[in-house]
């Protein structure tokens, strides 16, 4: 095994990862015994928040122990992820072991499913069905949804969790190998976890709010123009509206990153989505993605998000693929 393995992931066995994770998706039987990556990386973040977040300590050193949290656990998810490719490119089929742990960090099919079982709910269960089903998936006020607001917020969560939850962990494992791939994944679910504007987190969540943002900055952008190439490929979707609504729409919304792939997915579609919503009773402005597209939706066009979804997927592998062949 020379340097070159171990400093950066195998290209094969990412490319392998993303078909496995397309396939299989997460074992279920991990999940259910709080074994998956995401699961142990959750409780060292909750326990830190227990540990380090006092109440009794002033915003200045809250802030100051949620950049220290931040730092450290990023810094040990780098060695870990190290030293476990290290262990892995070792074994006989190492660049296969590599791969399926590296799967379980993508989430092309989970929130496929997902996003699939909200469109499900409003063709089954009407209006309740739908409901019920975005609200494992957003955190919006999912009662005060009709059935466009429920068909908006599931396309917004796929967008949004397009970018991610698969371009980004995928970006960051091209370029540093499972290393690379596990801290990408520790700061996106610090931020999930502590990264709100709540009295507890508005300090101590402060800096991997930040630091989820800087790790965003260009695969939220990749993402959204990998869904222009992915419109050109759809029936019915538009790659050049795609292509003006990102570039006219993106940077209104109050995320940095979140606004380049869910303008892209409504201006393939003709939506319009984002917009003013409701969180917790509390109503949050926000600018229209697609602006001038239609803002009603409905099951339909969550199937179409979700096709235009597996295109866009299997763009970026065609452009991983293209990398190992010109790089190989």
């Amino acid at each position: 095994m020379n340097l070159t393995m171990f400093l950066f992931a195998h290209p094969i066995a990412l490319l392998l990862a993303l078909a496995v994770d397309a396939i299989v998706g997460d074992p279920e039987s991990v999940s259910r015994r709080n074994l998956h990556p995401v699961q142990l990386i959750g409780r060292v973040i909750a326990w830190a928040d227990q540990r380090f977040n006092l109440d009794s300590d002033t915003p200045g050193r809250r802030r100051n122990a949620g950049a220290w949290t931040i730092i450290g656990l990023a810094a040990g998810a780098l060695a870990l992820g190290w030293a476990i490719q290290v262990i892995l490119l070792a074994l006989p089929l190492g660049s296969l072991w590599l791969a399926l742990l590296m799967s379980t960090l993508i989430a092309q099919r989970s929130l496929h499913d997902h996003v699939a079982a909200v469109a499900s709910g409003l063709e089954i269960g009407g209006i309740g069905g739908g409901r019920l089903a975005v609200s494992r998936i957003v955190g919006r006020d999912s009662e005060a949804l009709d059935q466009s607001g429920v068909s908006r917020a599931a396309i917004e969560s796929l967008a949004e969790n397009y970018s991610d939850g698969v371009v980004a962990p995928v970006f960051w494992a091209a370029l540093f190998g499972l290393p690379g791939l596990l801290a990408y994944k520790a700061i996106n679910t610090a931020d999930s976890m502590i990264g709100h504007k709540t009295p507890r987190h508005l300090h101590f969540g402060w800096a991997a709010a930040r630091l989820d943002d800087l790790a965003n900055l260009i695969p939220a952008r990749l993402a959204g123009l990998l869904v222009c190439v992915a419109s050109l490929f759809q029936s019915g979707a538009d790659a050049v509206a795609a292509w003006r609504a990102m570039r006219r729409d993106a940077r209104s919304h109050r995320s940095p990153n979140a606004g380049w792939p869910e303008a892209a997915f409504a201006g393939a579609l003709g939506l319009a989505i984002a917009g003013p919503r409701s969180y917790h009773g509390s109503k949050v402005e926000d600018h229209w993605m697609g602006s001038g597209g239609r803002p009603h939706a409905a099951a339909p066009d969550i199937r179409n998000a979700l096709r235009l979804f597996i295109r866009a997927c299997l763009a970026q592998a065609a452009l991983l693929l293209a990398l190992i062949w010109f790089f190989g």
